[in-house]
């Protein structure tokens, strides 16, 4: 064992080959929500889609519950999980979207699909780590997740990119309105024919 090894280990203060069970509930509610995003886009079902959807950000609600970032875990719960999937399944039942499997839900470009969903998660992960690779928190001062400090970094330095995130709810409303309203070749009054 090497001396900074045993020097962690005499602190207390538990390694990367010791986890916490904080860690470790981390962990296994990460892949859960791995898995379900991928069911979501994966299934040929529009109504699975959506409630593996819901699944997967109440994941994601849950990882940052257990990151002690008890405001953004029920901004997540209640902006996304309240409005948006429920504004997706209204859109579904209004366009009268079909309930069993879509074989035209696949368009082909599953490949295509797959370079480009792999070339954005490189890139993320690119930008989050060399964005945060020399932040460091510091433990003694106030609660990072807590709601007033997060309060006062959102409403100091992110109200732009608040403001404009906000725009999603009104676009996912437009788009479902959109949606209910278009008439298919049968389903309006007058398709293309003069009634008498």
């Amino acid at each position: 064992m090497s001396t900074a090894a045993a020097a962690l280990a005499a602190s207390g203060h538990p390694g990367f080959l010791s986890p916490t069970g904080v860690e470790i509930a981390f962990l296994l509610v990460g892949i859960a929500t791995l898995g379900a995003a991928v069911v979501t886009v994966t299934t040929r079902q529009l109504v699975h889609a959506a409630l593996w959807l819901v699944v997967a950000l109440g994941g994601i609600a849950v990882e940052y519950l257990l990151l002690t970032a008890e405001f953004i875990a029920w901004v997540q719960v209640l902006i996304y999980v309240g409005s948006v999937v429920v504004l997706l399944l209204f859109g579904l039942m209004l366009t009268k979207a079909p309930i069993g499997r879509s074989p035209d839900a696949d368009s082909g470009n599953r490949w295509a699909a797959l370079a480009v969903a792999a070339a954005a998660a490189a890139a993320l992960v690119w930008v989050v780590v060399d964005a945060f690779r020399t932040t460091w928190i510091d433990l003694d001062g106030p609660v990072q997740g807590s709601t007033k400090v997060s309060g006062e970094i959102l409403f100091q330095h992110w109200v732009l990119p608040f403001e404009a995130l906000s725009v999603l709810l009104l676009a996912a409303l437009v788009g479902a309105i959109v949606l209910s309203r278009k008439n298919g070749p049968d389903n309006g009054p007058n398709d293309g024919k003069e009634q008498r």
